[in-house]
């Protein structure tokens, strides 16, 4: 024990503000340095926990799960500015301890949270068991107390915590230069030891591994920060030795306290969290009395097969069975209900729906309508998704409309608790560019060079820094000849991953059996208010190891697109048209297809891919899914094998005879996952569990693997009659599709809503079009194209028009036809959709603006401001009252009107009165005629705040090019 240390108290980069430690940094930092644990306490959260468990027991040294809480000494319930906020040191012992601090940490930021996630000394002592506390770095309550010189408040702080944690409470010790009141800190610290019986601890309070991060952590926190390193107020750590020292430093530094050290062995020995991961945690569904998970199921499915087969086939009913042994096997009957108890919620609300993935292989899930693609119909098979061979929790990828994602996700609270449900967090991280200019920024060079330097960068998704200099030759010579480009990249290179802000995952939720804070810790939402679900402190990863039901909730714009048109076709024509009874093989779609006329079609909008869809011409809905699966890198090569084949402009060349069958669908090109299944099947012999493996090991290229799959895979054919020669040839082939081969359900899936789309477009033009741009309202430049694309195929668009336009774009009648489109005024730049509603209630309630003064004197200044008045006038939604450059001259008086009239409703008159109770008309706001506008200023006006012009004359088409 004499020569060993343990480090305590030490932040990661999940201590968002100041910490820049890395996870297994940290951990085989402790190993290299023969200390035998190592503990993790981020600031107020416990975001790293089961990564930094994970990492501990790799590298061989015990881990330490902890947080440096804050605490208020008033209560956290209120919010009160003068109440001071205090750090302290929290330890778990065991796994209650572990459940007691999730406790603390979710409370402190769902109760307690005020500019930080308080936590009170209630709620501390509520969770107190199992748990060790130090007192606290130089900002807690204990040392802030010996700071102030009060001489009792330190016995009554003392007096508390030795009370509720008896021997589980130390006095923490730290020394760092340049720290104020450390040395008196520290004296007081070891004569309350002496005095009250209190032991005394060593931490070093690390923010860093290495003490040459020293300056990279400076850097980053003023990243954070907005400031840099040569702003002497910036927030700053006071030396260079925040980082995880070896046990020697420790103990020369505190040779005059060895027990103090030795007490740092004496508490990890105390913690022992084992953490049981890897179980599945599934939420246990209410069925009806007396029947079990899996009859409930059984009977839903095959009330389902009835009602989507009339008159089903002994080999439905086959498959049927088949999937739900294989279910009951694997004990997910639980899960599908779930999952089918969500969908029926979904399917009675009309939120439209889709499931991507492998989901869409399981007839079961089709039966519970989770789906609405046929899986025998197109050929998917179960064992992609499901199988005994791989026992992994399945994985059911949900899309809604993005408009009722809350709504979904709301439900799941109400059926199963808040405390059972959450959002699951992700992480943000320093890319390459953003790297770059917030390094350039925080070592205080011109951000101009940072800018220049980042467009070197190449535009690759996800480029490094390293791969940056070995493509970009202009980077790779400012890094050799100018030195501050030199600084600034070198530095970028080593902060470039670093975790920079938390958000709220696009899709993940998590459901529960057992309260989530038995599990896991959670937080507010980060979406800034736009939910009130809370949001797990661990990420996807860390929520699927401690075993909790993962699912997929992705909010998917096309789906409320699809919805849009349904609601516009009704209004307009009457049709009920439901999307997943459309016909899929209706002639305008598929010729709308061909032609390559995919602006808005789901997956089949870029330029490169209209240039193959129109070379395909697609006529059936698996032309669609073979191009989605191919139309990306790797698979991309062989469209060209794949068009020439289907039109027979070339022969078709199969690996073996034997696999027509299972390529003639495709023209002999492999094109999904699931046929080099099929073909490790037919030719290598194995189950469909065992290719599934095989696809998953081929995708993975871990090379003893391979070479074992490979053994088996020759074996197996050769057990077929089929040579050794043969076997390594069709091995070969189909090993690198595995890796970039498209799941075929997945594909089929996105095949059907990039044809429901075209579907619309086809047939219903307009109200394609007015609920494609409803869907971009705050994007200009994207209404802009959706406006150029409508007016191609003869849609009119008419102007923003302050008695006509909704909030929404809407279908409009002209010439008694529904052919036109009203852009709506939320669309209209610096509007947004809370003015642009006040406003149409107004009218609504009040009748049509009569004239400017009307207007004027109806509106209330807290949603027409200055900014938004301008606006609306600038883009011609006042053109009926007059002309527009006049209209924009009397924007003074007509703000002046809009704020006099609001203070006086605000006042409780109702307008205008002279001190003798006579009614007083505002002044008329006078429209000057002679201050028309040019046409060029008017298109540049409408292209700023509408993201094209709309205003109709002989100039606009010489004008529309013009930048």
């Amino acid at each position: 024990m004499e020569n060993q240390f343990v480090h305590l108290h030490n932040h990661s980069e999940y201590s968002l503000l100041d910490g820049f430690s890395k996870l297994n940094d940290m951990a085989e930092t402790a190993a290299k340095l023969g200390q035998p644990a190592i503990a993790l306490t981020d600031h107020g959260v416990v975001h790293g926990a089961v990564d930094f468990y994970k990492f501990a027991n790799l590298s061989g040294v015990k881990p330490i799960v902890g947080m440096e809480g804050y605490i208020t000494e008033g209560s956290r319930l209120e919010k009160d500015r003068d109440q001071a906020i205090r750090h302290i040191t929290l330890l778990a012992q065991n796994s209650n301890g572990y459940r007691n601090l999730l406790n603390l940490a979710s409370k402190s930021h769902l109760e307690g949270f005020y500019r930080r996630p308080r936590m009170d000394k209630n709620l501390l002592e509520q969770f107190s068991e199992d748990i060790i506390v130090l007192s606290g770095c130089p900002s807690s309550e204990l040392a802030r107390a010996i700071q102030d010189q009060d001489l009792e408040k330190p016995k009554e702080i003392i007096g508390w915590y030795k009370e509720i944690f008896k021997d589980r409470y130390f006095l923490e010790l730290m020394n760092h230069e340049g720290v104020k009141y450390q040395d008196e800190i520290n004296k007081s610290l070891v004569d309350l030891s002496a005095k009250n019986e209190i032991p005394l601890v060593v931490t070093n309070d690390s923010h860093y591994v290495r003490q040459a991060d020293a300056p990279l952590q400076d850097i980053l926190t003023c990243i954070y920060t907005r400031t840099n390193v040569n702003d002497p107020k910036r927030l700053h750590m006071a030396d260079n030795t925040y980082h995880i020292r070896s046990s020697e430093d420790m103990r020369d530094e505190w040779h005059e306290l060895p027990k103090a050290c030795d007490n740092t062995i004496f508490i990890a020995e105390s913690c022992n969290l084992k953490l049981d991961l890897g179980k599945v945690l599934l939420p246990k569904f209410q069925t009806e009395k007396g029947k079990t998970s899996i009859q409930f199921l059984k009977e839903l499915a095959e009330q389902g097969l009835k009602k989507r087969f009339p008159n089903p086939t002994k080999e439905l009913f086959s498959r049927l069975n088949y999937e739900l042994e294989i279910i009951e096997e694997t004990k997910y009957a639980d899960y599908f209900l779930v999952c089918w108890d969500i969908f029926s919620f979904v399917n009675k609300r009309g939120i439209l729906s889709a499931v991507r993935g492998s989901a869409a292989s399981s007839l079961v899930l089709y039966c519970l309508e989770v789906t609405h693609i046929d899986p025998v119909d197109a050929s998917l098979f179960f064992e992609r998704f499901l199988n005994l061979e791989r026992r992994e929790m399945p994985d059911i990828d949900m899309d809604f409309a993005d408009d009722r994602r809350e709504e979904v996700i709301r439900y799941c609270v109400d059926k199963y608790g808040q405390e059972h449900v959450a959002q699951i967090i992700t992480f943000g991280t320093l890319g390459a560019r953003a790297a770059i200019r917030d390094t350039t920024r925080a070592l205080d060079q011109p951000l101009e060079l940072g800018d220049r330097l980042a467009r070197m960068i190449p535009s690759k998704l996800g480029i490094t820094l390293a791969e940056s200099l070995k493509e970009s030759e202009e980077l790779k010579s400012a890094l050799v000849n100018d030195p501050d480009s030199r600084q600034i990249i070198e530095t970028a290179k080593k902060i470039e991953g670093s975790v920079r802000h938390a958000s709220t995952h696009a899709a993940g939720v998590v459901i529960s059996e057992a309260p989530l804070t038995d599990h896991v810790a959670l937080m507010r939402s980060t979406d800034s208010g736009k939910s009130s679900i809370p949001t797990t402190q661990y990420t996807m990863g860390s929520v699927e190891a401690v075993g909790l039901l993962k699912m997929d909730f992705l909010g998917l714009t096309n789906l409320s697109v699809l919805k849009a048109c349904m609601k516009f076709v009704k209004q307009t024509t009457g049709e009920q048209i439901n999307i997943y009874d459309i016909q899929i093989n209706d002639k305008k779609t598929f010729d709308l297809l061909s032609s390559g006329d995919t602006f808005g079609v789901f997956q089949l909008e870029s330029a490169g891919m209209r240039k193959y869809i129109r070379e395909l011409k697609p006529s059936a809905i698996m032309d669609i899914a073979a191009m989605i699966a191919l139309y990306r890198p790797g698979p991309m090569e062989h469209i060209e094998t794949f068009i020439n084949a289907k039109y027979h402009r070339a022969k078709i060349k199969y690996p073996h005879e034997d696999l027509r069958d299972l390529l003639e669908p495709t023209h002999g090109v492999i094109v999904y996952q699931d046929q080099v299944m099929l073909i490790a099947q037919e030719f290598g012999g194995y189950t469909l569990g065992e290719a599934d493996i095989l696809r998953k090991a081929m995708g993975k290229k871990i090379p003893e693997v391979m070479k074992a799959e490979t053994k088996k895979f020759v074996d197996g054919a050769l057990s077929k009659g089929y040579t050794k020669t043969q076997a390594e040839k069709v091995f070969e082939l189909i090993e690198p599709f595995a890796g970039y081969g498209f799941n075929k359900a997945h594909a089929v899936s996105y095949a059907y809503i990039a044809y429901w789309t075209a579907f619309f477009k086809a047939n219903y033009p307009v109200q394609f079009f007015c609920s494609l741009m409803n869907s971009n309202t705050n994007d200009p430049e994207k209404i802009g194209e959706c406006v150029r694309e409508a007016k191609a195929h003869k849609i009119k668009i008419q102007s923003p028009n302050i008695n006509l336009s909704e909030a929404a774009f809407k279908v409009e009648k002209n010439n008694n036809e529904f052919d036109s489109i009203r852009f709506g005024l939320a669309a209209i730049k610096n509007i947004g959709s809370s003015a642009a509603d006040k406003i149409v209630k107004n009218r609504i309630h009040d009748g049509p603006f009569e004239s400017i003064d009307d207007f004027c004197i109806r509106v209330d200044s807290k949603y027409c401001n200055r900014r938004n008045l301008e606006s609306l006038v600038r883009c011609g939604a006042f053109d009926i009252f007059g002309p527009r450059g006049g209209i924009f001259e009397a924007t003074e008086k007509m703000v002046s009107t809009i704020q006099g009239e609001t203070r006086l409703r605000d006042s409780g008159q109702t307008s205008l009165f002279d001190m003798f109770g006579e009614f007083v008309a505002p002044e008329k706001i006078e429209i000057l005629n002679t201050s028309e506008l040019s046409q060029h200023e008017m298109v540049v006006w409408e292209r700023e705040l509408l993201g094209i012009e709309l205003t109709t004359n002989p100039l606009t088409e010489e004008l529309h090019n013009q930048p």
